[in-house]
């Protein structure tokens, strides 16, 4: 065998190698019955569903000003807002320190009218039960011509720490926003929208992070595969008429 048969050889051989280490690795996420992780990726880089949750705010920085209403935390007020005035943080129970508002989104008489420019209001109405009062709440919290930014989930595990405390109750489509939202807000100040794919969807549920993913796979988007839908809705009043005489 000469130099050159010997060469190619070798090169077969690590292909080979390298080729059935891969398709072992492609085997095995069909083959176990358990998620790699059961924390959403959090524990190995970040969650898929975090990623589009940052890409649909960021895309929408240019509403996070004035008096702005975050659940839980200010996270994505911090981050994205632009000339931000005061910052509010709503919460369900008072034991929530960094909480300003201790409420419940669907008692809706009990909320402050006309409070906020914007609502972030990420991941919260899957663990509202009656999750249609909530969106009249929400609309009683924002100013005229105020400005929701929301996302739920399409597809997911279910949150144990959530379904523990007040429960995991709803995964929703776009179909299923555009109809709750519209009600509510009104069809011309309603946009949804969805990000999410077999790939990551399937990731998403195995558990591993948007690092483990390329930006190409995460930003490709197909319908049958919605992980996240994002909301964005305006708060208009209907106009004043204006008596004549």
């Amino acid at each position: 065998m000469d130099k050159r048969e010997k060469l190619t050889d070798r090169i077969n051989r690590k292909v080979s190698v390298v080729f059935f280490v891969t398709f072992k690795r492609i085997l095995s996420l069909f083959r176990s019955v358990r998620p790699k992780s059961q924390k959403f990726g959090f524990d190995r880089g970040g969650p898929i569903n975090h990623y589009y949750i940052e890409k649909f705010i960021e895309e929408n920085s240019q509403y996070i000003r004035g008096t702005v209403l975050e659940i839980a935390d200010s996270r994505y007020t911090k981050k994205f807002g632009k000339n931000v005035i005061k910052s509010e943080i709503l919460h369900f129970l008072n034991d929530n320190p960094k909480a300003t508002i201790i409420a419940d989104l669907t008692k809706v008489e009990s909320l402050p009218e006309n409070f906020a420019d914007c609502f972030i209001c990420t991941q919260t109405l899957n663990f509202i039960y009656d999750f249609k009062s909530a969106l009249h709440g929400i609309h009683r919290l924002l100013k005229p011509d105020g400005v929701l930014l929301a996302t739920v989930s399409g597809i997911s595990q279910i949150s144990r720490y959530d379904m523990d405390r007040w429960g995991d109750y709803w995964r929703f489509t776009t179909l299923s926003c555009e109809k709750i939202f519209k009600e509510v807000f009104g069809a011309e100040n309603v946009v949804v929208d969805f990000y999410g794919n077999c790939l990551s969807a399937r990731a998403f549920l195995d558990g591993r992070s948007s690092a483990e993913l390329t930006k190409k796979n995460l930003d490709y988007k197909d319908n049958d595969y919605q992980l996240l839908i994002t909301i964005k809705a305006h708060k208009k009043l209907p106009p004043t008429i204006k008596m004549t005489g």
